[in-house]
């Protein structure tokens, strides 16, 4: 057999080779949002040197790179003046900017008796405020308010809100 024969039938096999097999497609899946860790009926405590700062329960739990995503979440913010607690069907709690966001058959509740009802509603822990821009009922007492887009701050003790509707019960003098 002559070499140049031997060859040309290596590179005719090459080529169809080349011509003929295409590399395999392979679709690579990436996981960026992977939970960390998942719970079940649980309280977490957040302390700082002097006391508890944040407690929160849960029917289910789960912890992500950035966040916990919680169902029937029970959270409670002691770190200013007055306590405040929030409940609700679903949260959401952001560790980057200390929010909860609260969805379904929101709960807010004062230590001083403040109380305020609403399907969704966002909590930032630094700055105190709750705001929710949906209808709400807030009351204290016998004292009833209703109306939307109210943005509360705790550390003030300020309301803003539209579409106000106040049925305020006055105290006679004697």
């Amino acid at each position: 057999m002559n070499i140049n024969i031997f060859f040309l039938a290596i590179l005719a096999g090459l080529l169809m080779i080349f011509l003929g097999f295409k590399p395999l497609d392979i679709k690579q899946q990436e996981f960026i949002d992977v939970p960390v860790f998942q719970l079940n009926s649980f309280t977490l405590h957040e302390f700082d040197d002097k006391s508890l700062v944040t407690l929160m329960k849960g029917a289910k739990g789960t912890r992500y790179a950035d966040r916990y995503e919680v169902s029937n979440i029970d959270y409670t913010d002691n770190s200013k003046k007055y306590i405040a607690n929030m409940r609700a069907d679903n949260g959401l709690y952001r560790d980057i900017d200390d929010n909860v966001d609260l969805k379904g058959n929101v709960f807010y509740n004062r230590e001083d008796g403040l109380i305020f009802e609403t399907q969704e509603a966002t909590y930032s822990k630094k700055t105190s405020i709750a705001k929710t821009r949906t209808s709400y009922v807030m009351h204290r007492g016998l004292n009833r308010a209703t109306g939307s887009d109210l943005e509360y701050n705790n550390k003030t003790n300020k309301i803003k809100s539209k579409n106000i509707k106040i049925n305020y019960k006055l105290k006679e003098k004697k």
